[in-house]
Formats: structure tokens, sequence, C-alpha cells
């Protein structure tokens, strides 16, 4: 049975989990529209705080104040369980992410011997409330959104989860940390066929993420807003998180399997595990303001037609390496 002390503990992590992801996800908001400023030279948020980093909290506080609209002949039961599929799924991959270590303190929950086994189970998962919303809508903008989003998920996962595996066979397991651990000669990514592995994995989860130039099941110029056209208030607001939620978890993972994670000289472990990861979704959002959304069958044919032939091929040749 748990004991008292370790249930307190328990619920103190739980609340630092969440607190952090409240606070990156208003961050990440604030960042890309900055981001988006500079490259199209103006200013971006300026009034609300200094160069204006209280405009997400501001944004906060109205969407908490919209009124909930529910529109008639939604499936209720559906369409109200939908934000939370799509937020509570990316919460519970922060249990395996290794961090670092603040004050002598491991910053990982639980280092699960199947750690990424278990990210790649879960965030799985996220498809279901997106694609619960289209469906419990009752829009046919919002059902064409969910039904992209699930075409587009599934076949990018297999090319994603592909680049994986090719690192799990170099890291010899599945435990997050130790991948960590096993990149202290050398990051991942300075190997050749893993720095393919890593260009694969990060174009997959653009992709997974639903974000430009893969944003095809929210499509503002042909779905008004896809699967969350329906959703107003606070719920509107679930889905904003659960996506930011998401950007930072990919980049995070990336960071770990291919670029050491929390490794680095002279500055705290976790400063750098951050530096890594802000630096990957800068890349990410640098991509939304340079590509132009791709169709469909462009989107499809990319990852059946070259991703996925490229992933098996260099999985083999991983294989090949490993035995010679």
């Amino acid at each position: 049975m748990v004991s008292v002390l370790t249930f307190i503990i328990m619920i103190v992590v739980g609340a630092v989990i969440l607190g952090f992801i409240a606070v990156s996800a208003m961050f990440l908001i604030w960042w890309e529209r900055k981001v988006s400023a500079h490259m199209q030279t103006r200013y971006g948020p300026m009034r609300v705080g200094w160069h204006g980093v209280f405009q997400s909290v501001a944004d906060v506080i109205k969407l908490l104040l919209k009124e909930d609209i529910v529109p008639a002949g939604v499936d209720r039961w559906i369409w109200w369980f939908a934000p939370f599929f799509a937020v509570v799924p990316s919460v519970m991959v922060f249990v395996c992410i290794p961090f670092g270590e603040m004050f002598g303190i491991d910053l990982i929950p639980a280092d699960l011997n199947v750690g990424i086994l278990y990210i790649i189970a879960i965030t799985s998962v996220c498809t279901l409330g997106i694609f619960m919303a289209g469906w419990g809508s009752n829009n046919k903008y919002s059902l064409l959104g969910a039904m992209r989003s699930a075409a587009q998920i599934i076949s990018y996962e297999i090319p994603l989860v592909l680049s994986i595996i090719t690192v799990v066979m170099f890291a010899g397991t599945l435990s997050m940390q130790k991948i960590v651990e096993g990149q202290k000669e050398m990051w991942f990514i300075f190997r050749p066929n893993l720095a393919i592995a890593f260009v694969i994995y990060l174009i997959s989860a653009v992709a997974e993420t639903n974000r430009v130039p893969f944003d095809i099941p929210e499509a503002e110029s042909e779905l008004v807003a896809g699967f969350h056209t329906e959703y107003s208030g606070m719920k509107f607001a679930m889905f904003f998180l659960g996506e930011y939620t998401n950007l930072f978890i990919v980049s995070a993972i990336a960071a770990t399997l291919f670029l050491g994670g929390w490794q680095g000289p002279l500055l705290p472990p976790v400063i750098w595990f951050l530096i890594k990861t802000y630096g990957i979704i800068t890349v990410i959002m640098w991509f939304r303001w340079t590509f132009p959304r791709i169709r469909v069958d462009q989107l499809m044919g990319f990852t059946w037609k070259v991703l996925t032939p490229i992933s098996f091929a260099n999985l083999a040749f991983a294989g090949w390496v490993l035995l010679k």
C-alpha cells in the first residue's frame, strides 16, 4: 500500500508538472508570436508587459471569461470529453522525460525501463481526442479535419517510430535516462545513419503535431478551423494547450534521443536540456513561417513513398553496422 508520504510526493510532483506545462505553453505561444514577428520584420505583442510577455496571460483570462457555447446537434458526451483526450495523454508523457538534475535531484518522475515505448503508446491516444472532436461536433468541416488528422498521424507514425527504433538499436535500451547516458562519448546525431534518422524524426514530428506545412487538419482557408471549429472558451484553449504541449514533447524526445539530452559543459544539466528542447521548437516554428501548406495527396505520398522507404533502409543499414 502506498504510504501517505509517497502519496503527498506524487501530488506535489504532479502539481509541479502541471504548472510547468501551463507556463511552458503560455511561453511558447508568446515565443511563436515573436519568432513570426521578427521573421516578418515587425514587433509582435508589445503592449501587455515588457515586449508583450504577459500577452499569453491576458489571453488565458479572456478565454476563461468567454462563454462556453454548446452547438445544437452535437454528441454531447463525445464533444465534451474530446479536449481531455487531447490534453491528458500529453501530461502523462512527462512521467519519463529526463530533464537532468538540479541541486543533486534527478528531475525525472519515473525512469521506466520501457520509457520510449510508453511515450509512443501514450502520445498515440491524442489522435483519439482530435477524432472525437470532429465526430462529435456534427459539422462537416470538423469531421473532415478529424479524418485528415487520423490519416496523417497514423501514416507519419511509421517513419517516426522506425527512426526511434534505430536509436534504440544503438543505445541497447528503451530507458530514456540510459539513452542519454549512452551518448557520453558522442551524441547520436553525429553518427551518419542516426543523423538521417533525426531528419526523418523531425519531419514526422512536425506532421504529428499538425503544424505547417502539415496543418491540413485545421487548414483555416479550407475548413474554417478544422476539428475544433465548434469549440469556444476553455475547451478551445485545451486544444491549444495540447498542441503546444505536444510540440514541447516531440522536441524533448528529439533532444533526448539525438542531442545528448541534458549533457553539456559548464551549465546545469536541466539548463542544457531546456536549451536543446527550445532550440528544436524554434526550428519547428521557423518551418511554420517559411513553408506553404501542402495538399493532402502530397502529404500522404511523401510519407509512404519517401520517408517510410528511407526509414526502412536506414534501419536495415543500422542493423548491418551493429552486426559487422
